[in-house]
């Protein structure tokens, strides 16, 4: 009798060690569900900082605009430009060069790319590997952004030294 009670213990132990098991892998699948799910959809930018050597946030160059796509199939496209890059007198035809020096300087306050992304679980890091880029000197290059929610504000921040003071607020397009 001692010894089916003990049999029965050792097997109720085992059954909920081995359910607890299951259930921490649930939700570190539910966890990277849910970043990928918290980053999927397009994204509008609110702000666009940089730290400074006292540790204090300002505005990056007097202020960007831009939108940040993510569609939940690992591709991903972003837009950086400056505050009212769209306000502007100058018109020019598209794949042509013969455009006025003011225009050319005029389109190096947008930034686009498209890549493939993925995410790093656990470490709460996006990874962009650039398939096109503005800069053709980009192209190719994969760049990582560590990442985190506040509320319904997606932040961004660049993981590579030359970028990791700058921090970007985004709020989800409805």
């Amino acid at each position: 009798m001692k010894i089916h009670l003990l049999i029965i213990a050792v097997l109720a132990i085992v059954l909920v060690q081995s359910c607890k098991d299951k259930t921490t892998i649930s939700e570190e699948k539910q966890l990277a569900k849910t970043e990928a799910d918290q980053l999927h959809g397009l994204w509008k930018l609110e702000s666009m900082e940089q730290k400074d050597s006292l540790g204090n946030w300002h505005e990056w160059r007097n202020g960007m605009q831009g939108y940040l796509l993510y569609d939940g199939n690992k591709s991903m496209a972003l837009h950086l430009l400056k505050k009212d890059y769209e306000k502007t007198d100058l018109r020019f035809p598209n794949f042509t060069d013969t455009i006025p020096e003011a225009a050319l300087k005029h389109l190096t306050g947008s930034y686009v790319y498209i890549g493939d992304y993925k995410i790093l679980t656990h470490k709460s890091i996006v990874e962009h590997t650039r398939l096109s880029h503005s800069n053709p000197g980009e192209w190719g290059k994969t760049v990582q952004r560590r990442f985190s929610f506040s509320g319904d504000t997606l932040i961004i921040k660049p993981v590579e030294e030359k970028n990791a003071s700058l921090r970007l607020k985004w709020l989800k397009k409805q």
